[in-house]
């Protein structure tokens, strides 16, 4: 056997097993990922089959690979919709686990996996920065023949550009064994555009593999490669020279095949590396921030060297936190709420981009996919924040660390916190409403109370409340903001602003009581009795006069004065998980039983006035139930939605809970929200928070 093929069977061990084709078949998820990184660096299947479609960035503009296998002389695809002259091999099976896609194909006599594995592990902020995704792919026959089996695989220049007229160019490299093919624009425009539906056009995008004589790499044309491939099992033996040239120019791929020879039952195994070195990721106050992983210096041979030498524990690691997460999910609210985790996994942290400022502090920015593209927004971070609150801390921090500094500093001159920073990927200051300019717009009450929550909440899973003590001044503005003014807001807008102003919000109200009490919380752990004792008053207060102002018989109101209304109030999850037990249990028991009596097919509305529904908002709201029974009838309507809605997109989190289409929103970040569950569960937040270093 040819040491290259030796080498890559010895992975064998690690690689996932077949699962029984009805359970691997079972789900089918909007949207499948399939390299997720960043808002820049993420690619998607919209279908059920890889073969229907070329695979797409999350926006939806086509960022194509394609994927053959030619067996005993012919070929067929596994991935993309072309060339015709190589048919399909049968799709049988699909998996969607927290760091990896499994896809399982058959067909000439042999069985195939493709796994994708992308290993943003919560605890090891290198491998959450590297941008590296493998290709995974394992061979074996199904009818106890020998069969010749060749692999090919190649990436558009379409990765590269952000739109298909840009000039591209292309080269190779050599780092130690492994062959390194790139692309990138010819003008390379680093952070020159911000705005929402963009794909990167700077930096380069690497395929990188083993050398070996039974190895081959080439950019070329697409049609000279996949045709050639399909026609014989060959890709030209020379690069093609005539670059630079826009991407759509007869449409230039990096391409590779590795000859498996024959394999038997006996499964063979290879691997690819794709990744994108976007030098420079983010500019925060004007000045260009590099990303965490060059933080020392590092040039992309180093994290392309790392990943491959660290495949065989990286994959190892990826199964273990797979298989750990998803029982705890699992526990916690069964196999669709563990499914729907598992999906939003990948989605909630590739919306985001690590980098490290000037003095080495790390920052960590969201993007608002389709929503507005705003950077660093404060209820996009809220919603997405029980993700990293029972997984890494660290991260959290780094999302609020930039907000609260701003907010400290002479350009915010309002008594309440900002919505953004920017527009991604321009971290220069708010531009949302008013922005910097006036109160128009704005949401005060929303976003203080978003910034104290989360506070406290990092403060009860650290156990101590340092972080908050650091920016002290700005978070007592705040509480005093909401003291005076949240338990009956005046007409503004919520997180939900897509449904426009409301006075008197019961759920923003709630909002309010829940920061105040939290706030309470951290005077205390910082030895300040009297004011702790003053808050919580307060709060106390506030919901007791809730309670009064939005009953409504067997419900809450949505606003103080409309009778005959209701909402979801997902605010009030944070009584139960911080333990502030401000509220008697009846006013959640209330509303859960009412809850359940308003569920469309696809869910619960996220108040009266429309059918629409926001997903995140719903597992939280679920979260309010004392009974396993209860979270499962609000959050299996959820599952249903992503097997069934006819929007084959990123999964979004407003949707019709009637036809199940997306309303819009899509990729964002707040998914991470369906992780709330598990912080009611002291000893799994224990557990997780205790491995992060």
């Amino acid at each position: 056997m040819n040491p290259s093929l030796l080498c890559s069977t010895l992975l064998l061990a690690l690689m996932p097993l077949h699962a029984p084709k009805e359970n691997s078949v079972s789900f089918r998820p909007p949207a499948v990922p399939l390299i997720t990184h960043d808002p820049y660096f993420s690619v998607w299947s919209f279908n059920d089959r890889l073969t229907d479609d070329w695979s797409k960035h999350w926006t939806g503009a086509v960022h194509a690979m394609c994927g053959m296998a030619n067996i005993d002389g012919k070929s067929y695809r596994f991935l993309a919709p072309q060339p015709n002259e190589a048919p399909a091999l049968t799709q049988v099976g699909l998996e969607v686990t927290p760091t990896r896609t499994i896809y399982q194909f058959e067909g000439a006599g042999v069985h195939l996996t493709l796994t994708y594995l992308s290993p943003i592990l919560p605890d090891d902020l290198e491998l959450i920065s590297r941008p590296v995704t493998y290709t995974l792919t394992e061979v074996k026959a199904l009818d106890g023949k020998l069969h010749t089996v060749t692999l090919y695989f190649d990436i558009s220049g379409e990765l590269v550009v952000n739109q298909a007229e840009q000039p591209i160019t292309w080269g190779r490299y050599q780092i130690g064994d492994q062959e390194a093919l790139r692309m990138g624009t010819q003008q390379q425009p680093v952070l020159d555009k911000a705005g929402d539906n963009l794909r990167i056009d700077w930096g380069y995008c690497y395929l990188s593999s083993k050398r070996g004589a039974n190895v081959k790499n080439v950019i070329s044309d697409d049609q000279t490669t996949r045709r050639g491939f399909a026609a014989n099992g060959k890709i030209p033996d020379s690069d093609d020279m005539r670059h630079p040239r826009p991407a759509n120019d007869v449409w230039p791929v990096m391409a590779h095949t590795c000859n498996l020879g024959d394999v038997s039952a006996q499964p063979v195994s290879h691997h690819l590396l794709i990744a994108y070195d976007d030098l420079f990721s983010i500019e925060y106050f004007n000045r260009k921030t590099r990303p965490y992983w060059r933080r020392k210096g590092a040039e992309i041979d180093e994290p392309l060297r790392k990943a491959e030498e660290e495949l065989p524990a990286i994959l190892e690691r990826c199964k273990n936190f797979d298989a750990e997460i998803t029982a705890d999910l699992k526990r916690i609210g069964g196999d669709d709420y563990a499914q729907l985790a598992a999906l939003a996994y990948r989605q909630a942290i590739s919306a985001h981009k690590l980098v490290v400022d000037a003095d080495g502090t790390l920052l960590y920015f969201s993007k608002e996919n389709f929503s507005n593209g705003c950077i660093g927004t404060v209820d996009v971070t809220y919603p997405a924040s029980p993700l990293f609150l029972l997984l890494n801390t660290k991260l959290l921090k780094a999302q609020l660390t930039p907000l609260l500094n701003y907010a400290g500093s002479e350009r915010w001159r309002f008594p309440f916190a900002p919505h953004d920073l920017g527009t991604y990927p321009k971290a220069n200051g708010q531009v949302y409403g008013g922005g910097e300019r006036t109160e128009q717009d704005q949401m005060p009450v929303e976003e203080c109370g978003n910034m104290l929550i989360m506070v406290a909440a990092l403060a009860k899973i650290e156990g101590n409340a340092d972080y908050a003590n650091h920016y002290w001044g700005t978070l007592t503005k705040w509480a005093n903001y909401l003291k005076e003014r949240g338990l009956d807001p005046e007409n503004q807008l919520c997180t939900d602003d897509f449904a426009g102003h409301l006075a008197h919000n019961t759920n923003l109200s709630l909002k309010a009581i829940m920061a105040l009490g939290g706030y309470s919380q951290l005077c205390e752990k910082l030895g300040k009795a009297a004011e702790a004792k003053e808050y919580r008053d307060a709060a106390l207060i506030m919901a007791k006069r809730w309670v009064e102002m939005a009953n409504d018989g067997d419900h809450y109101r949505l606003a103080f004065d409309r009778a005959n209304t209701w909402s979801q109030k997902y605010n009030l999850v944070w009584d139960k998980l911080l333990g502030l037990n401000l509220f008697p249990v009846d006013v959640a028991k209330k509303e859960i039983a009412y809850y359940k009596t308003k569920q469309n097919r696809y869910g619960l509305p996220l108040d009266n006035r429309k059918e629409y529904t926001k997903l995140d908002w719903i597992v939280w709201t679920a979260t309010l139930a004392d009974n396993t029974a209860d979270f499962k009838a609000l959050v299996e309507p959820i599952y249903r939605f992503l097997q069934e809605s006819p929007s084959r997109v990123p999964m979004t989190d407003w949707y019709e809970t009637v036809s199940g289409r997306q309303v819009g929103f899509q990729a964002r970040s707040v998914v991470g929200g369906v992780y709330i569950p598990l912080l009611a569960d002291s000893a799994l937040w224990t557990k997780w928070h205790s491995r992060v270093k």
